[in-house]
């Protein structure tokens, strides 16, 4: 029971540190470059993405283990947990692989990845428009829907905390 105790509040402190970071996003950065011309905007999120994309230790740390720590949690929960609160952290779980992990590895990370080979000193205004246009509307759309499963597990996941 220790380590089950042990790993699911590890598992609310990673998951609300996401959580965290896609609502900083979706509330504070994306609605400030917001206000930037289309050169701008694609140069400012390139040089923000591009911290991520080398592999920040401790971001990478941050979200890896997140989802490592959620299903350790599962895992030992399985014998620690009553049912309907191993129901609860199983669904947290799903929530937070399918509308987290792999929400961001089939639309995000593939967006981000075009927008980092645009060399913004080389395409037309125009072009960098419509880059920007394919991009923008669809990454917000994406980290909306990840940031309020992200905040809805982290919320399930305190509850089942204090279940305990």
């Amino acid at each position: 029971m220790l380590i089950f105790n042990i790993l699911l509040i590890v598992s609310v402190f990673l998951c609300s540190l996401v959580a965290g970071f896609l609502f900083a996003y979706a509330v504070v950065v994306m609605p400030g470059i917001k206000n930037l011309d289309d050169k701008q905007f694609i140069k400012a999120f390139q040089v923000t993405d591009r911290v991520i994309q080398d592999n920040h230790p401790l971001f990478l740390f941050v979200w890896v283990g997140s989802a490592i720590a959620l299903i350790l949690s599962v895992y030992f929960g399985y014998g620690a947990l009553g049912r309907v609160e191993f129901i609860l952290l199983l669904i947290a779980l799903i929530l937070y692989l399918a509308g987290v992990q792999v929400l961001t590895i089939i639309i995000n990370l593939p967006l981000n990845n075009k927008l980092q080979k645009i060399d913004v000193n080389a395409i037309h205004s125009e072009e960098l428009k419509a880059v920007r246009v394919e991009f923008e509307l669809r990454w917000n759309k994406s980290n909306k829907i990840r940031t309020a499963i992200a905040c809805g597990v982290t919320l399930l996941l305190i509850i089942l905390v204090f279940w305990q």
